[in-house]
């Protein structure tokens, strides 16, 4: 391979590479020890979020070596950089996870910025927790340049009793610790097999399903998300997705290529048919947006609405990430959309190739077990689902995967907190009662600020045995290991005058998954009366810093929760200049 493949005069690394007046950029260059030959060549940003915060990122390093090698064997030059990570496994539960969804934006901006400082050519990013895999999926298509995604690979299940057993395991321990049906050494045996490796949380929460949207949406390679983090075999893929990014720049096949209208559809399906995290209704139009492509909540939530569920996975599922690896992994879940015409074959993807033709080379079936045939799914309609109402004008979403149709209609008296933490203490203390309707408000992207998930209280719900009992329902976010009734994404949110500021205890609210309706029981003059009478978003400590500007910026969840104007607002692309 040789640089005749490359027009370096319409690449962005000529504005450091080229001609007499770059002689002080080259100087830098030698000094690193790269050829001449090296310099003249594409350059290929290498970004990851490797990290020593938490399990999920601290393979990525290693799988960024494999991606250079690739990016050299296909006439590259590869520059690694890295970029933040907040784990929300280890920011759950306290402030900490103010943090998290500000963070996706931050690790998109650092890319952004990190690749026009130093005119990069195309994108190889490397992700593993929730937040940072559609934070780098948002940077490439923000920029336009060609760009690969890849995941860093889950985390293997542990083993307690002859069982698989989860980070979510754990969550939901605390609250049957508290109820007094877990000893402390019980308790204190299972935080100690949960996490036996490197990777990502194992159950289709989060990080997985955006893994799994990252193969449908066409940025990764085919059944690159499968293998957990310690396997060796993740180092092929990143090799092999430095060689592909060497192609997309040869055939000029940009990220705005790829992620198109139909390809975010395909993914928002791939996430309904596995019961994914809700919080993808929150990311999907984050990375539409970066594409200037209108495709918010309730579309989202209309794909979900039929699509079967047919991926048997956790939380509302068996099985865990290895286990869909072991089953053919994603490609065979696309290929069962396909057989119901649910998938649009024609999208272009990482390869060169279209999606249609990447599903050719595939030879393995649904084993239903693990992955069903969508002609016997486990439900008809998909594990999540969208909500609208009076309670929420602006769309709410619910993940219903695993749960009974007679447990998807709720009715009862709205109990009012204020924050995450009076709810979680409520909880502790069983300070609620059966057939409740907790209202968790003030959490939503602008009031939190930063859209906490709320994991620990809905865990220590299900701990107790109320998961069934009660329903909950919050202007923030869910984890993607949450199951119960819980509804997040209430639009607008609180410190935005929703509806959902002006609920009192005791008022009636409904929420019936199967119908797509939230309602509470007032009128619309009630409800006027009520806004009227509002004081105002609730007050925080954020005066300052960088939860402060998020919270300026940040704009509707309805709209991904995104802070800039997007590829509708651009008058110059990156990858053009």
């Amino acid at each position: 391979m040789t640089n005749a493949r490359f027009d370096k005069t319409k690449l962005p690394s000529r504005h450091v590479t080229e001609g007499p007046e770059r002689a002080p950029h080259r100087s830098y260059f030698y000094a690193m020890g790269i050829s001449e030959e090296e310099i003249h060549q594409p350059w290929v940003g290498v970004a990851t979020c490797w990290n020593e915060a938490a399990p999920c990122n601290i393979a990525l390093n290693r799988q960024a070596q494999s991606v250079k090698m690739g990016v050299k064997k296909g006439g590259g030059t590869p520059r690694e950089f890295t970029t933040i990570t907040v784990t929300d496994g280890i920011a759950m539960g306290h402030e900490g996870m103010r943090s998290s969804l500000a963070s996706r934006d931050a690790i998109a901006d650092t890319v952004e910025l990190t690749m026009r400082g130093h005119c990069y050519d195309a994108l190889v990013g490397l992700a593993g927790c929730d937040k940072s895999l559609p934070g780098m999926m948002m940077a490439m298509v923000r920029l336009n340049v060609p760009s690969v995604f890849i995941y860093g690979g889950s985390i293997l299940p542990g083993k307690l009793n002859g069982k698989d057993v989860v980070v979510q395991d754990v969550f939901e321990a605390v609250g049957q610790h508290a109820a007094g049906n877990m000893t402390d050494a019980e308790l204190a045996i299972l935080e100690r097999v949960a996490c036996p490796s490197a990777g990502a949380c194992g159950g289709q929460y989060t990080a997985n399903t955006m893994a799994c949207v990252s193969e449908a949406i066409g940025l990764a390679l085919l059944n690159s998300s499968g293998a957990p983090a310690p396997y060796e075999s993740r180092d092929q893929y990143g090799d092999f997705s430095g060689q592909a990014v060497m192609q997309l720049i040869e055939k000029n096949i940009r990220a705005r290529d790829i992620v198109t209208r139909q390809s975010l559809e395909n993914a928002a399906r791939v996430v309904a048919c596995t019961g994914g995290s809700t919080n993808a209704g929150l990311h999907l139009p984050a990375i539409a947006h970066e594409a200037g492509i209108d495709f918010d909540l309730l579309d989202v939530c209309d794909i979900f609405r039929d699509t079967p569920y047919f991926v048997n996975l956790r939380p509302g599922g068996e099985y865990v990430a290895k286990d869909l690896h072991e089953a053919g992994g994603v490609p065979v879940v696309l290929k069962e959309l396909r057989k119901s015409g649910l998938l649009h074959e024609d999208c272009i993807t990482a390869s060169g190739r279209s999606l249609g033709e990447e599903l050719d080379r595939i030879d393995r079936e649904a084993d239903g077990r693990v992955i069903h045939t969508v002609a016997k799914p486990i439900t008809p309609t998909g594990g999540v689902v969208g909500l609208k109402g009076n309670l929420a004008p602006d769309g709410a979403i619910v993940k219903v995967a695993g749960m009974a149709a007679e447990d998807q209609v709720f009715t009862g008296p709205a109990r009012v907190f204020e924050c995450e933490e009076e709810a979680f203490e409520a909880v502790r203390k069983r300070e609620y009662a059966e057939g409740d309707v907790i209202v968790i408000r003030n959490e939503g992207p602008a009031g939190g600020p930063g859209m906490r998930e709320m994991l620990s209280t809905t865990a220590a719900l299900s701990g107790q045995g109320m998961g069934k009992k009660v329903a909950l329902i919050t202007d923030g976010r869910f984890s993607g290991a949450t199951r119960g009734f819980c509804v997040g994404h209430v639009g607008p949110e609180a410190a935005h005058g929703g509806p959902i500021a002006l609920v009192r205890t005791g008022d009636v609210i409904t929420i019936d998954a199967i119908k797509g309706e939230i309602s509470v029981d007032l009128s619309d003059a009630e409800l006027a009366e009520r806004k009227g009478a509002w004081k105002g978003p609730r007050t925080n400590d954020y005066t300052a810093g960088a939860l402060w500007k998020y919270a300026q910026l940040v704009g509707s969840a309805r709209k991904g929760a995104v802070t800039h104007p997007g590829a509708q607002g651009e008058s110059h692309v990156y990858m053009d200049q």
